[in-house]
């Protein structure tokens, strides 16, 4: 059963809400309540929906019960009746959904960083299928995608490539793909057509807003020096690379693809943020081990989640036991969905559990 008061508490704090945007906050504030409203919008309109849906409800069974009314009457109300209730349990079964507690970097832009593992050339030949497969999919949500910074592989691919991803709800889809992924496939330089397995690991860092890290600089040590190139190509004569090390948590990051000084610092910072942020949302989740049970897999970037077969054109991801054979709409980035979707469900149904024991 749904709490009466926890919804009219949400209905409160949201007609709040709209209150104190009106006021003129300052940009700060206003950014906080923007972000709050938004998170509370969806599900206050399911709230509204449901009560709507059982006062419908109500007046239909009055009417049934109503010994005045006729029998076609009667007849139409018992339809009525039949077609509200289905409507009021899909309609509070949402409700508590959006009840569960939210991760409130969901709604964040997120940084996608893909890595070659173990197998050599056909790791970063990988590398590259599993980042232009978030590339597609990305495309396909209406999302943006820019490169931060990108080591390709010797024969193709990358051996790192670090991107940024902004739009409507990136970290909550794309979560739950980090860790290692497997491909199993006859790289092209064998000749003997033997299956050689190799991985890539994936990590999304939720993007920090100004809001959420504050980034002191004299907490910061900056280097510059001159970009170096593969054989010697893209080499500046300037030090435009960019080298930022936070001083309090060690995190290092290094950005030399742009040709202006200021460009590589802008996006080093950026990436320096999200990588903070990351830090401490990992630490805060260490101290729920509860909540860290519930995620799908651990989350841990070292823990193997999906499985590419290319002989059998099949993908398995290992976390929920989910195997569709759809390998090459997957890698498009057409289906990825498919599988991030199954895993969002079962990561919401983890936690309807826990709510309801």
């Amino acid at each position: 059963m749904l709490a009466r008061h926890k919804l009219d508490t949400l209905l409160d704090r949201f007609a709040e809400l709209e209150h104190m945007m009106s006021a003129n906050p300052d940009p700060g504030a206003y950014v906080k309540l923007s972000r709050e409203y938004a998170g509370l919008e969806p599900l206050v309109g399911k709230i509204r929906a449901l009560i709507k849906a059982e006062q419908d409800l109500a007046g239909a069974k009055a009417l049934l019960q109503d010994s005045s009314s006729d029998a076609e009457m009667r007849e139409l109300a018992q339809m009525e009746c039949d077609e509200l209730e289905g409507r009021v349990e899909e309609l509070a079964q949402d409700v508590r959904i959006g009840l569960l507690p939210k991760d409130e970097a969901d709604s964040n832009d997120a940084i996608l960083e893909v890595r070659a593992g173990t197998g050599g050339d056909e790791a970063a030949l990988f590398a590259g299928d599993l980042f232009r497969m978030y590339q597609r999919y990305a495309e396909l949500q209406g999302w943006k995608v820019e490169i931060l910074s990108a080591s390709e592989g010797e024969v193709g691919g990358y051996k790192e490539v670090i991107a940024s991803v902004s739009g409507e709800n990136v970290f909550a889809k794309l979560k739950f793909e980090s860790g290692v992924h497997r491909v199993q496939r006859v790289p092209a330089t064998e000749s003997g057509g033997r299956i050689h397995t190799s991985a890539a690991t994936v990590a999304v860092l939720p993007q920090a807003e100004n809001v959420d890290i504050d980034v002191q600089e004299s907490d910061l040590r900056i280097d510059t020096y001159r970009a170096s190139g593969a054989g010697g190509q893209h080499v500046n004569t300037t030090d435009s690379a960019v080298r930022i090390t936070h001083l309090p948590t060690g995190i290092v990051v290094a950005v030399q693809d742009e040709r202006s000084q200021h460009k590589n610092k802008a996006r080093a910072m950026q990436l320096l943020r999200a990588r903070i942020y990351d830090e401490e949302r990992e630490r805060a989740a260490s101290e729920r081990t509860e909540a860290r049970r519930l995620q799908v897999g651990s989350g841990d970037r070292s823990e193997r989640i999906r499985t590419y077969n290319y002989p059998q054109g099949r993908v398995t991801d290992h976390r929920i036991g989910l195997t569709l054979y759809k390998l090459e709409q997957i890698l498009s980035g057409e289906a990825l969905g498919e599988v991030i979707e199954p895993l969002t469900l079962d990561h919401q149904a983890n936690l309807l559990a826990t709510e309801e024991a």
